[in-house]
């Protein structure tokens, strides 16, 4: 790539990414997104999602202006796929949208002299990112994926950037250099890892995208305190893959419904659209009161127009609600299991309308080695 396409493509995603913030991008990481072209971190063959939702492949040798398109955007770029058990492709590994990745950094408000200990590699752009802002001596990065690890040692040494990079499990972090002033996950999380407590400085801070069975959505601040554990609040942003020790492989059809069984039937004025809709705040809030349910759409079901099914990853439980196409006043339940999980979800949901409807912000989580408390505004009020 000739220097000038590069300038021109890091001055447009630059662009891209200060309207995204509403303020322009801070002089110290716009010396380093130049540091760190992002083009030099993306394969031949990558992925972005078009406008109906379907997967777009890139490739430099055919289409290499549309590739550069693509590399200067501020979207995500999936990397990677894998085939399922059921046989479709998921994404496996990705490069985050620039916009996010510059939250993430900017979150860990890092300042010059510290060190950090990055957990998930990846495509190593974060890494140089990193590397640029702080020296590359400062930085340590852990990947679990032994190709990616070795590809993104080849990408960070074509640029002369030289962190310590380690093929591993990224939970364990590195006690070797410990303890890191930050710690900060390029991957999300639905516990905080104790070797992450144990390896973050007393007063340091660990920063990773959260997850949970319902919602993938938010970044935890936590700060390291004296007895071990640590305590910080959500932030509204973040969307990354989950760390690999902490998936469930639990399919509906596969392992939760089983012939012979009988649901409670029911109904309910709560519209499903309201609990798995667009509304990221309700969604963020039962992730934290309704442990361990998820939920998929069925358009395809001969027994309604649409139906919500929720289960919980033991897959000893399940629910669906059913809208038949013509009023919403209220839909057909089926609940069944030792949990009744769509009661589970009203319940919560009532709790969110009547705290206001808070939104991501508001929430926070105290963590030890032993527990996870969510609380709401402080935490003197934890969820209950």
């Amino acid at each position: 790539m000739s220097p000038r396409a590069r300038a021109a493509g890091i001055a447009r995603l630059l662009d891209e990414v200060s309207k995204a913030r509403t303020r322009p991008v801070p002089e110290s990481w716009r010396d380093a997104f130049h540091s760190a072209p992002r083009d030099a971190f993306l394969p031949r063959r990558l992925w972005w999602r078009d406008e109906d939702g379907e997967y777009r492949l890139c490739d430099r040798d055919r289409s290499p202006d549309d590739w550069l398109v693509a590399a200067y955007s501020d979207v995500p770029l999936i990397t990677r796929f894998v085939t399922e058990s059921d046989g479709t492709r998921s994404p496996a590994s990705s490069a985050s949208m620039p916009s996010t990745v510059l939250r993430l950094l900017e979150g860990a408000r890092l300042t010059d002299g510290m060190r950090v200990l990055e957990i998930g590699t990846g495509t190593g752009y974060n890494t140089a990112l990193l590397s640029a802002r702080l020296g590359a001596d400062a930085v340590t990065s852990v990947e679990i994926d032994a190709a990616l690890a070795a590809r993104a040692r080849t990408n960070l040494a074509q640029l002369s950037f030289t962190p310590t990079l380690l093929c591993g499990d990224g939970a364990e972090g590195h006690a070797s250099d410990a303890p890191y002033d930050r710690v900060l996950a390029t991957c999300s999380v639905r516990s905080v890892p104790v070797a992450w407590l144990d390896q973050t400085r007393t007063g340091g801070g660990i920063v990773t995208p959260w997850d949970s069975s319902w919602c993938c959505y938010g970044t935890l601040h936590l700060v390291k305190r004296e007895d071990g554990g640590a305590v910080g609040r959500f932030a509204a942003y973040g969307s990354y893959m989950l760390i690999s020790g902490q998936r469930t492989d639990v399919e509906l059809h596969r392992d939760v419904l089983r012939d012979g069984q009988r649901p409670e039937k029911g109904t309910t004025g709560l519209s499903p659209w309201a609990v798995a809709g667009t509304d990221l705040d309700a969604q963020f809030h039962l992730g934290l009161t309704v442990p361990g349910a998820w939920y998929s759409w069925d358009t395809g079901t001969e027994e309604a127009h649409t139906r919500l099914w929720l289960a919980d990853d033991s897959a000893g439980s399940w629910a669906s609600v059913d809208y038949d196409g013509e009023q919403t006043a209220t839909f057909r339940t089926a609940q069944h299991g030792p949990r009744r999980l769509w009661d589970e979800v009203v319940t919560a949901h009532r709790q969110w309308v009547l705290a206001g409807r808070p939104t991501v912000d508001r929430y926070g989580m105290t963590v030890t080695a032993d527990t996870h408390r969510a609380w709401l505004d402080d935490p003197g009020h934890p969820l209950g």
